[in-house]
Formats: C-alpha cells, sequence, structure tokens
C-alpha cells in the first residue's frame, strides 16, 4: 500500500465512525455539552471541517480555503474569521448550530478537495517541506518577559507528515463526537 492510499484510508475510517456516530442524534443532541466550558458535537464537527480545510488547503497547498472561495461562512451564517477553534466558554454557549445536513455538506465539499489534492500524490510530492507560521505567540523566556523564539510544531514540516497529522487529528476528534454520544445515550443507542 502506498503511503497515499494510507492517508485516504484513513480519511475513510474517520468519515465512517463521524456518520455512524451521528445517525439518528437531534438537533439538541448536537447542542448538548457535558459542562459549561466544553465543546458540543456540533461545534467539533465544525471544527473538523475548518481544520482539514485549513490543514489541506492553505497550510499545505498555499490556497485559499473553500470557507472564503466558495463562501461556507455566508451558507452557514458565521463570521468569514472564524476558523472554528479554540473558543472561549462564551463562546461555546453562544455558538449557534448550522443545520447538520449543511455541516457536512461543507465537511464533504472540503473532503473533496482533500481526496483531488492526493490523487496524483507521490512519495515526492510527500516529502517536500512546507514552510509554517509559528504556532501562537512565543512563549516568556524564564528571565523575565524577554520573548523566546517562535514555537515551532513538534513535528517535521513536511507535507506527508501534515497529511498524517490532519488524519489523526481528526481521529481523535471523531472519537470525542462518539464519547459524547454515548455520555447522553448510553452505549450502542
Amino acid at each position: 500500500m502506498e503511503a497515499r492510499e494510507l492517508i485516504q484510508a484513513g480519511l475513510e475510517n474517520v468519515k465512517r465512525v463521524v456518520d455512524r456516530t451521528l445517525d439518528g442524534l437531534t438537533p439538541t443532541e448536537l447542542k448538548w455539552r457535558a459542562r459549561s466550558d466544553a465543546n458540543p458535537i456540533a461545534l467539533i464537527l465544525f471544527h473538523m471541517a475548518r481544520s482539514e480545510d485549513s490543514f489541506v488547503r492553505s497550510l499545505i497547498q498555499g490556497k485559499p480555503q473553500l470557507w472564503e472561495t466558495e463562501k461556507w461562512y455566508q451558507k452557514l451564517n458565521k463570521a468569514i474569521n472564524d476558523s472554528g477553534s479554540h473558543y472561549t466558554e462564551e463562546q461555546c454557549a453562544a455558538f449557534v448550530v448550522p443545520e447538520l445536513k449543511d455541516l457536512q455538506s461543507y465537511a464533504d465539499a472540503v473532503r473533496r478537495q482533500t481526496l483531488e489534492y492526493l490523487k496524483d500524490m507521490t512519495p515526492e510530492k510527500l516529502d517536500k517541506k512546507v514552510d509554517l507560521p509559528p504556532m501562537g505567540p512565543p512563549p516568556k523566556d524564564a528571565s523575565g518577559g524577554k520573548s523566546a523564539p517562535p514555537r515551532r510544531p513538534p513535528f517535521e514540516p513536511i507535507v506527508g507528515v501534515l497529511l498524517l497529522f490532519t488524519v489523526t487529528h481528526l481521529a481523535q476528534h471523531a472519537g470525542e463526537i462518539s464519547y459524547l454520544r454515548g455520555l447522553q445515550r448510553g452505549m450502542d443507542k
């Protein structure tokens, strides 16, 4: 099996898990939070689609996100600068859940673009270095406030590693969604 096929299989497995987990959930269950500072299933789904769009389109390919080019922010009634990440407790509480079918349509559009990108992936393309922006503000050093160098990701910034990171990131969130469903409904319900 080629690396490209392995990445594609990982993305397909994540989609199967998410689709199975969402089956039959009510709008109330999609909005339910285990506690006030926790994300609801709908916000996690939104984050997953936004992350894949950002990672694959922006960071890896250097292209504008579908969020902007296809105006998904308008279709989902969100701000154009909504990254779907790092929400505060207040933002989680205020998150307006889009229609599930619309949220899934955005995720499907992003996935189609990702799979299209993978079609002609070669080992040489997987080894291509990606210039990533710093990860958040630089940490303060211990000497009293001077800024340390910007933080870099804890992995090699090459296309193959970033695609693998995308798969594991999405799989982690698919597990969270499954867990939240279980908290609400119990086992296998």
